[in-house]
Formats: structure tokens, sequence, C-alpha cells
């Protein structure tokens, strides 16, 4: 059995963008069952956890043949046996591929640093300045994707795949931030990809666990 470790609890800006989201997602759309192994914030720093996942967080995946971690990883391992999530032919898959790193390492960084700083640093009297400059560097990427989009539904495909799953999971922070008002095209795909009922079933199944638990002590 396919089995997600996910977190016990997380404070409520967090429900709902925990990365086993992202797992749960590709899942869903591959039609496969999943079981749920839950930890705290505490366990996260106990040598079994750290013996799967060396940097303390979530998710890991394992099936009866791998266990990995790296949300992105774990989606692409997915995606692999799954005709839903990754094309047949070779060249689509590169390109599907390539998409997806893009997601991680192209956008998601940008993204991470605004969205951060808002969350957490938003009235140190660095934030300022530093947003500035980071809101610059990420609506460039954003410019660049948009110009992308031009014309299509989707990255690479007449239809949804695995890159559009981390792509769209890497754009939902903006909408806490407000950033999409200058990128009302990437917001509809963004929404388009988030309607699938695929990724309603992940985000109930994630929320879930957050509804049934309680605050630990000093949160």
């Amino acid at each position: 059995m396919r089995e997600v470790t996910a977190y016990t609890w997380v404070p409520d800006f967090a429900q709902g963008f925990v990365k086993d989201l992202r797992v749960r997602w590709a899942l869903e759309e591959a039609g496969l069952p999943y079981t749920e192994r839950l930890i705290d914030h505490q366990q996260k720093l106990m040598p079994e956890h750290l013996a799967r996942q060396p940097f303390a967080q979530v998710p890991v995946y394992r099936d009866d043949e791998v266990e990995l971690f790296e949300s992105g990883a774990i989606v692409l391992y997915i995606a692999e046996g799954s005709p839903v999530l990754m094309p047949e032919d070779s060249a689509a898959r590169a390109r599907v591929m390539s998409w997806a790193f893009a997601a991680l390492n192209s956008i998601e960084p940008h993204v991470a640093n605004v969205t951060g700083t808002q969350l957490f640093h938003n009235e140190a009297l660095w934030a300022a300045g530093y947003l500035d400059k980071e809101q610059q560097m990420m609506n460039g990427r954003l410019k660049r994707l948009s110009r992308w989009m031009e014309g299509r539904e989707y990255l690479e495909a007449e239809r949804f795949t695995a890159a559009d799953l981390l792509m769209a999971s890497v754009l939902r922070e903006l909408e806490r931030s407000g950033s999409f008002e200058r990128f009302p095209d990437l917001a509809a795909y963004c929404e388009r990809c988030t309607s699938r009922p695929a990724f309603s079933r992940a985000l109930e199944a994630q929320l879930k666990v957050f509804a049934a638990a309680e605050a630990p002590a000093g949160f």
C-alpha cells in the first residue's frame, strides 16, 4: 500500500498548503489509493523520521518498491506510472519534466521569497525594500510564464499533466498575497488546474486531518 507521511497539525496559514497536498493530488489524479502516516512537530525531529527525510520535513512517500522524499520527486515518480499525469510520447514527457523543474526551480523560490516575507517578516524594518526587489524578480518570472501561456490551456500539452500540477501548486501561494492581480491569465490557469475533482479530494483529505487535531501547547 502507498503511504504518505504528513503532519497532524499546522497553523491556520499553512493549512491547505503543506506539500503533502501535491502528493495527495497526484495520487488522486492517478486513481491510486494511499494511507496516511501522521507525525507531529516533535516526531519530525526524531531519528526514525530523519532517516527517511534528512531535513525534518514532509512529505515522505513509500510503496512496495520505493521510499523517497521531496514533493516534486514524489509527484514525478507517481506520474511515471500514470498516463493521466505523463504523456506516452518521449519528447512530450521530456518537456513535461522540464516544466516540472521550472515550477520548482524557476518560479517557486521567487514566490516563496515574497510570500514568506509577507507572512513572517512584514513588520521588519528591512522588509519593504526587500519585498520591492523580490516582487520585481518574481514578476519578471511570471511575465515570462504568462507569455508562454498565451494561446495555451496547459503548459506543454492540450491536457493537464504533472507539470501543471506542480506549477499550480506553486502559483496558489499568490492568491494569498494579491500578486495575481497583475496576471489574470495565470490566475485563470491556476483556477483551471485546481478546479479538478482530484485536487478537491486531496485538499479535503489534508484539511480533514487538521480539523480533527488540536493545536499543541505553545501555538
